[in-house]
């Protein structure tokens, strides 16, 4: 059981980690807003959604834009979605060592 739980633990991490990473480089090298450009920032954030989503929620549920409800809803899309991406990034690499 606690094996199950770390390595449950140890993806949500490390999927939000990479999504952190990624929206940050993203943000740090952003510049065209053109056709190409649009394209690179949806290809980014099926990657970075998680980290931009909790910001962008975070931010809302301090300026008291959102409920409570749609804050939990927003970290618990966030959390599934660094959990399935962290699954991803163990998956590449593991068949890389």
């Amino acid at each position: 059981m606690f094996h199950e739980t770390a390595v449950f633990l140890y993806s949500i991490t490390t999927g939000f980690a990479c999504s952190g990473i990624v929206a940050n480089l993203y943000h740090l090298l952003n510049g065209k807003k053109d056709r190409l450009g649009r394209s690179v920032y949806l290809a980014t954030m099926v990657v970075a959604g998680p980290s931009e989503l909790f910001e962008r929620s975070a931010k809302a549920r301090h300026e008291k834009n959102c409920s409570w409800i749609a804050f939990l809803l927003a970290v618990a899309v966030a959390g599934y979605w660094s959990f399935i991406l962290g699954l991803l990034i163990i998956q590449i690499a593991l068949a890389l060592a």
